[in-house]
Order: structure tokens, then sequence, then C-alpha cells
């Protein structure tokens, strides 16, 4: 069987050898057929909420949100039929913010690229630095007593705009609502306190869980902690169409999207597969190793204790270099002591969440990569390195035998498969 594999900016053909093969794939929608026109009627129509255009007034400072370029959004698009439903606003009255949440800054040609040259060349554009104190301010104490700073233009604007899309994700079950503001224009203080290790480690928090689940419920706290007056939420298939539009109040919104999504990109699986192929959505979500971690954790759902994955992801950008994720995985000699050291009281280091998750998907699985990677640094992280993917699934053939059932998750995260029976 032939599986294209998104990878990059483009598809790896790869044929799967294995007589009993499983491909999992969200189930496909067509891109709306005039998104610009449903854009409107969302806007204007909204969730909870009062329309876009009567929320903002002529004279309000506003902070518009966009997800940096690790994120899929087509900011490229929406902010032209933002801005043209908020003509009544002067351009000089709104700031984008490239919510980078601690990932790194974007350049000016990412930023240009992200949404669009002339809305590049109209609006003011700011990369959020949570590292950087000088651009925070307090936005709010929580009920705990805790100080949480913000973008300090996020912090003074009249009003607050976030755009994301909704898709499963590892830590906070569904991405998009409060998340496009909390982490992604949070200091690190509150950022490192939301990723801590309990939270992490928690059971629900994890792909596809709103009710009970720590993480999102934190996201859902600190989010508020100034208002946030707008959502526009979207869905999008692989295409990178824009599939439904949930916009208006950040939690009714953000709720009828996540239900929409569950129906249309979590897959149930009726059994373990002792090997899990997948990639990691391609382009821009495999740019990096510290991204690909949401690709294996997919794979991770179904695949037997002791059982094989491999991640195709181009990492382009590397590990990154930036933060602490190389560093954690080249200090210890082995996943366990990765987690150990984690878990161990008062360790508190940016980065840990990620290696925490790719910790216990190795202690499950044994993790390949196929990469743009250097191999004996992939070594160092644990990881084999896969320069062939046919010759890795010849082995694997002879291993499993020919009727080993096999799971194929072409667009990686973007589709979450889960045991129906677990």
């Amino acid at each position: 069987m032939k599986v294209a594999l998104q990878y990059g900016k483009g598809e790896l053909e790869t044929e799967i050898p294995f007589r009993n093969v499983t491909v999992l794939r969200p189930r496909f929608l067509e891109g709306l057929p005039d998104e610009a026109t449903s854009f409107r009627d969302a806007t204007r129509n909204p969730i909870g909420a009062k329309p876009l255009r009567e929320l903002i007034h002529a004279k309000d400072k506003v902070a518009v949100v966009i997800p940096d370029i690790t994120r899929a959004l087509p900011s490229d698009r929406l902010l032209p039929w933002l801005f043209e439903e908020l003509s009544h606003v002067p351009d000089s009255n709104f700031t984008i913010i490239n919510g980078t949440g601690s990932h790194r800054g974007n350049t000016p040609e990412e930023l240009e690229g992200m949404v669009g040259k002339e809305i590049a060349s109209r609006y003011r554009i700011v990369n959020h630095d949570a590292h950087d104190s000088s651009t925070l301010e307090i936005a709010g104490t929580t009920a705990d007593g805790r100080v949480i700073k913000m973008n300090r233009e996020y912090v003074q604007a009249d009003k607050r705009i976030v755009l994301g899309f909704i898709e499963p994700h590892f830590m906070a079950g569904f991405s998009g609502g409060y998340k496009g503001a909390f982490p992604a224009v949070a200091g690190i203080r509150a950022i490192m306190h939301y990723h801590r290790a309990e939270i992490i480690g928690d059971a629900r928090s994890t792909w596809g869980v709103l009710d009970g689940n720590p993480t999102q419920s934190q996201v859902r706290e600190y989010g508020a902690i100034l208002p946030l007056h707008f959502c526009v939420n979207v869905t999008l298939n692989h295409r990178h169409q824009i599939t439904r539009f949930f916009c208006g109040d950040p939690i009714a919104a953000h709720d009828q999207g996540c239900a929409f999504t569950k129906q249309t990109a979590m897959v149930p699986c009726k059994q373990a597969f002792p090997l899990v192929i997948t990639s990691n959505g391609g382009y821009p979500l495999d740019q990096n190793l510290y991204q690909a971690v949401k690709g294996m954790s997919a794979a991770a759902q179904i695949v037997a204790p002791g059982g094989n994955i491999l991640c195709a992801a181009l990492c382009n950008d590397g590990f990154p270099s930036h933060g602490n994720f190389t560093d954690l995985l080249f200090k210890y000699s082995s996943p366990r002591a990765l987690l150990d050291a984690i878990l161990s009281p008062g360790f508190h280091v940016f980065d840990q969440w990620q290696v925490q998750i790719l910790a216990n998907v190795l202690l499950k699985a044994d993790v390949s990569v196929y990469s743009s990677l250097n191999p004996e640094e992939v070594k160092r992280a644990h990881l084999n390195p896969v320069s062939n993917i046919e010759s890795f699934l010849s082995n694997a053939l002879k291993r499993l035998g020919p009727d080993a059932p096999v799971a194929v998750l072409p667009e990686g995260p973007m589709t979450i498969p889960y045991l129906e029976n677990a």
C-alpha cells in the first residue's frame, strides 16, 4: 500500500509492505466555498457575543493576537477580512501581536509571509517576548494570589481580539479559545507555572479532553484575567482551507468548535499496534523536533507497549537551537533518567514540559525519526535516526511479520486516534 506522509511543504510517497495496514485520517471536509463571506457572517452573528463591529469603537486601541509561525492559521487571509470589518477604526489604533508564547520571535520576512505584504506594511506588528520583562505588564492576580504578567500592548489595549484554530492538543485537550491569549502573550514565570510537571503529568491533560483537564482549566482561568472581547477560531482541512468558523465568546465559541473537532479529527481504534507510522502534519508544524513531539504523542495513543513509532518530520529549524529542549535531552542518559529528574522536588527548568511528554512516549515505545537532523544528535536525544524509510520498513517487516497490524497517520497530529476500550 502506498501512503503519502505530509513532510515539510510536500509529501513523502511511502510504500507500506505490510498486509494489515490501517490508515487513520480526520474526516475530510471541503473548504468553505466563500471563506470571506463566511467570516463576515460569523463575526456579525457570533456565538455568545455582540457582533464584532459593535464591540469595537472607532477610538479603541485594539490588540489583535495571532499565532506564531509554528501554527497553520491562515492569518494572511483572516486579517484583511478582520480589518475590513473594522474599517471604522483607524489603522494606527491596531497592534498585531505575534503570540509566540515561549517560542522565538519571528523575523520580519517570516512575519510578512504570515500576514501578507500589505498587512505587514500597513499595521504595527510586535513579537511577544515572554523572557523580556521590560515588555511585560501586570495583567492581574489569580484567585490563589499569583501575579500574572502579559505583553504590555495586550494589557494596555482597550479591546482584545484573538485569532486561532481549533485542533486536538496533547496537553490542553484542544487548541483555540483562550489559548490564543494564554500562554501566547504571557510572561515566562506564568508559562513555567502552567507547564509544571504535576499538571503535564495528569492523565486528564491529554488529547481531546476538556472536562477536568487541569491544563485547559488553567488556560481558561489565566486567559480570562483580562477581558478577551472576541475570538476568531477556525477549523482547517489538510489543504489549509477553512472548514468552519467559531467566533465570539472565547468559552461558548470554543466549546462548540471543540465538539465539532472531536467528531471530525478523533478516530477510535479497536486494538493497539506494534508499529505506528506518523508525520507531524508537514509545514509549519514539522519545522523542529520540539514540535514533532506532538506527532509522536499522537502515535503513542495507539502503539502497543514496547512497540515502534516512526515519525517523519523535516525539522529544518533543528531541535531548535533556542531554549533548553536540546540541552535537557542531551544531559540525561535515558528517558527514565529524564523523567526522574523532571519529577524530582524543586526541578523547574524552561522547556521541561516537552521533554516530559517525549520521555513518557519513549518509555512506552521505541521511536525512530526520519528528518534532516544530524543523526548523531538524534541518537543523543534517545531517538533512532532513519535515513531510508523503505529500509526501516523492510527490517520491521522481517521482525514483525507481514500480517502484523500497522497504523499510519499521514497527517500526524491532525488526526488523534484513541483506543475504544482504554
